[in-house]
C-alpha cells in the first residue's frame, strides 16, 4: 500500500502524460514552452486569478511573492507555528523576521486570535515592523480567511495565501488561491496537484506585480531585453516537460481527483469518528485533503498505532513531529512552548493516513479494522 500512490495515478494518465512529454521533447522548447503557458493560463481561470505565474517550487513561489511586495529587514511576517519549513523560511530568505502564531487545533490551521495577539505583542516592542501574514491551507482546507482579513486590514497588512497543500479548497464558492493580496502553491508530486519534480505557482489580480513577478523568476530581466536586468531576481521557472505532466494531472483532479478525495475522506470518517478526533471541515468549506489527519490521545497511543500499521503493511506519516519554534534554526529566538500549546499538541498526537484520489473502499475498510483493533 502506497501513502500517496502515485502509481496509480500515472497508470490512469498514461497515455497523455507521456504524449505531452514526448511532445516538449520533440519541439525542444524546455524552458517556459507552450505547455507552460497554457497550464498558466488554465490555472488562473479554475482558481479565479487573473494571473498565474509558474515558477521552480513552492518555496520560490512564496519567496517571490514577498519580494515582489518589497518585504524584507526590518518586516515581521507572521505564520502559523505548525507548517511546513518554507512557510516560515520565505520571510527569512528576504532578510524579514518570522514570527509565529498557535494553530487551532480542530482544523490545525492558524488561530486569529493567538495571530493578533503576536501582531500586537510586536507593535509594542517596537523592533520590527508588522508587514505581512502568510496563512498556510494546512491539509486541504483554507485557513480562516474572513477573520484573517479583518485582521490584515485592522493592521495594514498584505496576506500571502500558502496554498502548498490547499490546492482545490473552497470557502463558499471561492478557491484556494484567490485569497488575499497574492496566493502561492506548490507542484511537489505528493500535493493534491504534483507534477514529476518541482514546481509552483503565483497567483494575483495585479498587472504590475504580475509583470514583476514574471521578471524576478529570470533574472530581473527586463520585459523588453532579457539582457537589461532592471534588478536581482533569481532563476526560478517551471520546466516545460513538467507543465507538460501537469497539464492532463490537472484536467484529472478537475474532473475526478477532488471528487474522490472528498469521498474517501467520508469513508475515513464514517468510520473512525468518535473512535479517534478525526479532521473537521468547516461549514461551507471544502477540503482538497493533502492529507487525513487524525489525532490520539497522547504520543504513546500515536506511536503505538503508527506501529501497529507499520507493521500491518499501513504507511502512515507525522507532519509535523515539530513546531517551528522548536526548529534548529529558530532556536536563537528562545520561544517557549507554553507559548504554542495546540502546536505542541498537534506534534505528539497527529497522524496521517495514506490518502489519494484513487484508494477503493476496500482498502481504508482494512486500514480502519487495524485503527479500531488497537485502539480501545
Amino acid at each position: 500500500m502506497e501513502f500517496r500512490d502515485l502509481h496509480k495515478q500515472y497508470e490512469a494518465l498514461k497515455p497523455e502524460i507521456d504524449k505531452g512529454i514526448q511532445e516538449v521533447i520533440n519541439s525542444t522548447s524546455f524552458i517556459l514552452g507552450k505547455p507552460v503557458i497554457e497550464l498558466e493560463k488554465e490555472l488562473a481561470e479554475y482558481v479565479g486569478r487573473k494571473h498565474c505565474i509558474a515558477c521552480g517550487n513552492g518555496t520560490d513561489a512564496l519567496v517571490l511573492a514577498l519580494k515582489a511586495y518589497d518585504v524584507g529587514p526590518g518586516d515581521a511576517v507572521f505564520t502559523a507555528d505548525f507548517t511546513y519549513i518554507a512557510s516560515a523560511s520565505c520571510a527569512e530568505l528576504v532578510g524579514a523576521t518570522s514570527v509565529f502564531a498557535d494553530i487551532d487545533l480542530s482544523t490545525f490551521n492558524i488561530d486569529p486570535v493567538s495571530l493578533e495577539k503576536q501582531i500586537e505583542k510586536i507593535i509594542k516592542e517596537g523592533k520590527l515592523r508588522p508587514r505581512a501574514i502568510v496563512p498556510v491551507d494546512l491539509f486541504g482546507q483554507p485557513a480562516n480567511f474572513e477573520e484573517l482579513e479583518r485582521i490584515a486590514k485592522k493592521y495594514g497588512l498584505i496576506i500571502v495565501e500558502d496554498a502548498a497543500q490547499g490546492f482545490g479548497g473552497m470557502i463558499g464558492k471561492k478557491r484556494a488561491c484567490s485569497f488575499g493580496d497574492i496566493s502561492c502553491t506548490s507542484f511537489f508530486p505528493a500535493k493534491p496537484l504534483g507534477c514529476y519534480g518541482d514546481g509552483g505557482a503565483i497567483f494575483t489580480d495585479d498587472d504590475k506585480i504580475a509583470e514583476r513577478l514574471r521578471s524576478l523568476r529570470a533574472g530581473g530581466k527586463s520585459p523588453v531585453d532579457k539582457y537589461d536586468n532592471i534588478e536581482i531576481g533569481t532563476n526560478s521557472r517551471l520546466d516545460t516537460i513538467q507543465a507538460a505532466v501537469l497539464l492532463p494531472k490537472f484536467h484529472a483532479f478537475i474532473d475526478y481527483e477532488l471528487k474522490n478525495v472528498n469521498k474517501v475522506a467520508d469513508w475515513y470518517t464514517k468510520r473512525l469518528k468518535g473512535i479517534v478526533i478525526t479532521p473537521t471541515v468547516l461549514d461551507g468549506y471544502l477540503s482538497s485533503w493533502a492529507q487525513y489527519t487524525i489525532l490520539l490521545k497522547n504520543k504513546e497511543e500515536r506511536d503505538s498505532l503508527q506501529l501497529k500499521l507499520k507493521e500491518n503493511g499501513i504507511p502512515s506519516m507525522i507532519y509535523y513531529p515539530r513546531g517551528m519554534h522548536q526548529q534548529q534554526a529558530f532556536r536563537h529566538l528562545n520561544l517557549n512552548d507554553s507559548d504554542y500549546p495546540n502546536a505542541v499538541e498537534a506534534t505528539k498526537r497527529c497522524l496521517s493516513l495514506p490518502m489519494h484520489p484513487y484508494m477503493m473502499e476496500e482498502d481504508i475498510e482494512y486500514i480502519c479494522s487495524v485503527i479500531l483493533k488497537e485502539i480501545k
